[in-house]
C-alpha cells in the first residue's frame, strides 16, 4: 500500500498551499479540494507536527509551507502522514523483523527489499514542486 488517501490528500493540499499567496484556512482548502474538513484537519495537523507546514491563528490564520516547495520531498510528506515509510510490500526492511519470520529462507526478500529501497530513493528525489502544474 504505497499511496493511501491520506497521502494523496496531503500532497494535493501542499500543491494548493504552494501556489497560494499566503496562509489558507482548512475550511477553504477542504472546499477547494472537496475533502472532508475533519479528515483534512488531521492531515494538516500531522504536516504541522512534522515541520512541513506552519499554522497561524486568528482571522487571517491558516496554513502555509515552512520550506520552499522544491525542498519538500514526496517521501517526507508520506512518512509524516503515515507515521512510517510507505511500503509497497508487506515485507520488512529488516531481515530480523520479518512478520512471517521467514526472511532468512525467503528467496524474494532480497529482491523486494532492494526494490523498496529504489522506490524510497525515487520518492525522495521528487518534490512538491514536481507536482505543480505549470
Amino acid at each position: 500500500m504505497l499511496m493511501t488517501r491520506a497521502s494523496e490528500y496531503a500532497l494535493l493540499s501542499l500543491v494548493v498551499l504552494a501556489k497560494a499567496s499566503g496562509p489558507m484556512d482548512s475550511d477553504t482548502l477542504s472546499k477547494e479540494l472537496d475533502i472532508s474538513k475533519s479528515f483534512l484537519s488531521k492531515i494538516l495537523q500531522s504536516l504541522t507536527r512534522h515541520h512541513i507546514l506552519q499554522s497561524f491563528k486568528g482571522v487571517n490564520g491558516g496554513f502555509e509551507l515552512i520550506k520552499n516547495s522544491k525542498e519538500i520531498t514526496i517521501l517526507e510528506v508520506m512518512c509524516a502522514v503515515e507515521g512510517k515509510s510507505p511500503a509497497v510490500f508487506d515485507c520488512s526492511p529488516s531481515i530480523n523483523s520479518c512478520p512471517a519470520d521467514k526472511a532468512k529462507v525467503c528467496s524474494l526478500w532480497p529482491f523486494l527489499n532492494k526494490l523498496q529501497g529504489k522506490i524510497d530513493d525515487f520518492l525522495d528525489t521528487l518534490t512538491i514542486e514536481d507536482l505543480i502544474e505549470e
